[in-house]
């Protein structure tokens, strides 16, 4: 008996078949699309801190524990609240973000919500608002002034467009009214509008000086999603430092972005550097939006 030997060229045939398979589609109408490796996921850690103008729950004024704090904690942005430039003697007439930015070697952006003309800082206008620090470059940046209906302390939104390698995420900071439900209110409708249509990665955060349960953050749970009810443990006291016993402190988040673990940051350094707890999430941000942006 000869055996008959049979070589197949597994390429050949393969090609023959996927030939074949293209042409049958493309005769019936049908289109293929050819698209390449989706880009991975981009990892994000966020910080929202309320740091009180540096002065400690001791009473202290030591703006490097802000610094060591934020250094220690490895966030790649930082939403601040309560921060001086050259108020007053309270903060040693400092720019506290300016000063923050270069001694932790980040972008920063400031929005003045309070702005006079210089006292005993002259010649520098005496200013209090927000900030933004961010290891990645900011895009862009823009404050909106926030209604005070019933005439109390000028607050604002602090907008920054940040690119973290590729992926353009709008990031907000705010702090809201400390003693009016009404004006926390209006304020709140003012930033949901103000937000619009939420098409690309969006984080809130910031010191809403509200509860969770409070009626007037409705319309944020609307639009977006609280960090902490996502992946926090326990109740998340951000206030005060030295014996938390609410959770007025906040990271909202759009949709598209997934939650790997958010704390308040609770030890003997943040207990004394200010009268708020620090909240750091870390984020993932979608891969999907490379190259994507509003």
């Amino acid at each position: 008996m000869h055996r008959i030997g049979i070589r197949v060229r597994i390429p050949a045939i393969v090609g023959a078949v996927t030939l074949a398979l293209i042409w049958s589609l493309a005769s019936n109408h049908q289109v293929i699309a050819i698209t390449g490796p989706q880009a991975p996921d981009r990892t994000l850690s966020v910080m929202t801190y309320n740091i009180h103008h540096g002065e400690g729950a001791d009473g202290l004024l030591d703006l490097q524990r802000v610094a060591d704090i934020i250094r220690g904690a490895g966030a790649d942005v930082v939403a601040l609240q309560e921060v001086d430039r050259h108020w007053s003697g309270r903060s040693a007439c400092m720019d506290q973000a300016e000063w923050l930015a270069k001694e932790l070697d980040m972008h920063y952006v400031y929005a003045a919500n309070l702005d006079r003309d210089p006292g005993e800082c002259s010649p520098s206008r005496s200013q209090y608002g927000t900030a933004i620090l961010s290891r990645y470059p900011i895009l862009e940046s823009r404050n909106t002034l926030l209604p005070r209906p019933e005439g109390g302390e000028q607050r604002g939104l602090l907008e920054v467009l940040i690119n973290v390698r590729g992926v353009h995420v709008r990031i907000y900071n705010t702090h809201l009214q400390h003693d009016s439900q009404v004006e926390r209110t209006a304020q709140v409708e003012a930033i949901v509008e103000h937000m619009g249509d939420i098409d690309s990665p969006t984080i809130l955060m910031g010191d809403l000086n509200a509860s969770p349960d409070d009626p007037e953050l409705t319309p944020l749970y609307a639009v977006l999603r609280d960090g902490w009810v996502e992946s926090g443990n326990g109740p998340g006291y951000t206030y005060s430092s030295d014996d938390p016993y609410t959770r007025i402190d906040y990271i909202f988040i759009s949709q598209d972005i997934q939650v790997r673990d958010i704390n308040v940051i609770m030890n003997d350094q943040t207990a004394a550097a200010s009268d708020h707890l620090p909240v750091l999430a870390n984020l993932l941000l979608p891969g999907t939006a490379v190259g994507g942006g509003r």
